[in-house]
């Protein structure tokens, strides 16, 4: 949420990912920091020196920002519910809310939502009552029986997000969560995003060893990864189809050459749209 802060600095033509609340729901330190940023020469330092900690990734979740929210804006879509898996600091409920009485449920770990009614409350002064936070531990509960709990019902036209979350679970709270999400009427859609296998493993570090050292070296934070190859033929086996996936080519292609930037996505973050089977 730092870098969409900072990103939404950038000139209109330059975005990568456009969200003007970002900054109001960062903590002071941060929110500080990104309030720097404005300032054209500090924002491009900050940019460079993310890019040197770990090169592509800036632009990689930029760009996998922008592309689950045209999915959500797109007219065709016709979306009856949102469920963000994993929620965070993330601002599209509140975004959405603005313009639509859509219901948002938010699911992360009890800490994460204690701090996101704090920082609504300090941003909004309250949150909608289109949305719905809800604390769960994604290695041990039932996302249904959360949802359910939290007065989700299922028309079959509900879009799941899970951004940014899958590398931090075990390949068995991985698979549960697919397992899980077995019991979703057919039409639902699911955006997921996940880090590449081979990097996981560490056969082909893609020019990201430093990313490398900190998340599987010096302790194991990211646990899972999944090969682009095989994504489709793996969510099949769950009842989902693939509609299409993005990686560092169509970020490149659609959203940042348009603006004139020489940012590059990086290769080890993925992102698929999948549809719910009959």
């Amino acid at each position: 949420m730092v870098l969409a802060a900072v990103e939404h600095h950038e000139p209109p033509g330059r975005r990568l990912v456009d969200d003007d609340l970002a900054e109001s729901f960062l903590p002071s330190g941060p929110r500080a920091l990104a309030r720097l940023t404005r300032w054209a020469p500090l924002r491009a330092a900050v940019i460079a020196a993310s890019e040197r900690a770990g090169p592509g990734l800036w632009a990689s979740i930029a760009c996998r920002k922008r592309f689950i929210d045209e999915r959500i804006s797109d007219p065709a879509s016709e979306i009856d519910a949102v469920v963000i898996l994993g929620s965070g600091l993330d601002t599209r409920p509140y975004r959405i809310a603005r313009h639509s009485d859509l219901p948002v449920f938010e699911l992360d770990q009890p800490v994460n939502i204690e701090r996101k009614a704090a920082a609504v409350a300090r941003a909004l002064g309250a949150i909608p009552a289109s949305v719905h936070l809800a604390s769960i531990d994604f290695e041990r509960d039932d996302v249904m029986s959360v949802l359910d709990a939290n007065g989700f019902r299922d028309t079959g036209r509900t879009l799941f997000i899970w951004e940014g979350v899958t590398q931090y679970l075990t390949p068995g709270a991985v698979h549960a969560m697919f397992e899980q999400l077995r019991a979703v009427t057919p039409g639902s859609r699911l955006i997921f995003t996940y880090v590449r296998q081979d990097f996981i493993d560490g056969t082909d570090l893609q020019g990201a060893e430093a990313v490398y050292r900190r998340f599987r070296r010096r302790s194991q934070i990211w646990k899972s990864g999944m090969e682009p190859e095989r994504v489709e033929e793996i969510l099949r086996g769950y009842g989902w189809t693939v509609v299409e996936q993005a990686g560092p080519s169509y970020y490149r292609d659609l959203y940042i050459r348009p603006t004139g930037r020489t940012i590059a996505a990086s290769p080890i973050e993925w992102t698929a749209l999948a549809v719910r089977s009959a």
